[in-house]
């Protein structure tokens, strides 16, 4: 039986959210945490019981952070990278040990609930019943690929298709690192005539055809490597990190059609002047929406834009 790796660190209050995000950074499947003391006499609550005056911590003092991935070299070169940093003293490696796909698949059930995106617009796994109110649905196990609508990035990326359907409906349109294909599939539901799904991952483009024949949209989606994406399209969608972002910013504008609309995701609050930069020779990117510490970042391709 194949297995995943996970890491498990020991970071005190104020380095979760910076060892959370670079654990992101360095391609983990996964990252959670959990209270370092849970069920010990210094357990800490977030959350007030009924009767009982609200916490006033914003975080546990010592949290447990795991993260997830494919290969224990990967969690070995993860873990080396974040203790030679100037805040690595702080950190504590637990334990990098293998983790078996079913004991995956049954934790990752019982964490992953329908996922409201709008009022109408649902994500819901196949154990799970639709809300009474939703009319568009994504059905969507939990694979190995990234996107499973839980992630504030993916759900920003979502609520823009769902929130701008005419600019996608009987239109063009890239998903670049389309991971479990979430984003194609919710353009194919709002009407786009055809998807270039593409990532670098072979076990991401198997997720999304499977994904995509699983909601009938199989016609619509064409899922394949990188270089099976050409010509222009009506709209870009990448929900990748900034890293790589940047690196991708004359391909992907080169691929945005005249009038056509780029939408980009994984990334920081603090990254966004940094993208901006990265893309001003071809297009203006501005914030869209925040969530959770990450932005949504937009730009339209009018007449003036400076071509490649």
């Amino acid at each position: 039986m194949q297995s995943l790796y996970e890491l498990a660190l020991l970071v005190r209050i104020d380095h979760v959210d910076l060892v959370s995000d670079a654990l992101m950074e360095l391609e983990a499947l996964s990252v959670s945490v959990q209270d370092a003391d849970a069920g010990s006499d210094t357990e800490q609550p977030l959350f007030g019981e009924p009767g009982e005056p609200e916490p006033q911590a914003a975080g546990w003092q010592r949290s447990v952070i795991t993260a997830l991935f494919p290969e224990e070299s990967a969690c070995i070169e993860a873990a080396t990278i974040l203790l030679a940093q100037d805040w690595g003293q702080h950190i504590q490696v637990q334990t990098i040990s293998a983790v078996d796909d079913q004991d995956w698949v049954r934790l990752t059930q019982s964490q992953f609930t329908p996922v409201e995106i709008t009022p109408e617009f649902w994500v819901v796994p196949s154990w799970h019943e639709a809300p009474a109110q939703a009319k568009h649905v994504i059905e969507l196990d939990p694979g190995m690929a990234f996107g499973t609508g839980t992630h504030p990035t993916t759900r920003m990326c979502m609520h823009w298709i769902a929130t701008h359907a005419p600019l996608v409906q009987g239109k063009r349109i890239l998903d670049y690192g389309c991971g479990s294909g979430i984003l194609a599939i919710a353009a194919a539901l709002y009407g786009a005539q055809t998807i270039d799904a593409v990532d670098i991952d072979n076990a991401a483009v198997e997720s999304t055809n499977l994904n995509a024949q699983a909601n009938k949209v199989q016609q619509q989606i064409h899922a394949g490597l990188p270089h099976t994406a050409h010509g222009l399209y009506d709209v870009v969608l990448a929900n990748i990190l900034a890293t790589p972002l940047k690196l991708l910013a004359p391909l992907l504008c080169n691929h945005v059609a005249m009038s056509g609309h780029l939408v980009l995701a994984g990334i920081l609050e603090r990254q966004a002047e940094e993208l901006q930069q990265a893309y001003s020779p071809w297009v203006t990117l501005e914030v869209n929406n925040a969530c959770d510490g990450w932005i949504l970042m937009t730009a339209h391709k009018i007449p003036g834009s400076r071509p490649l």
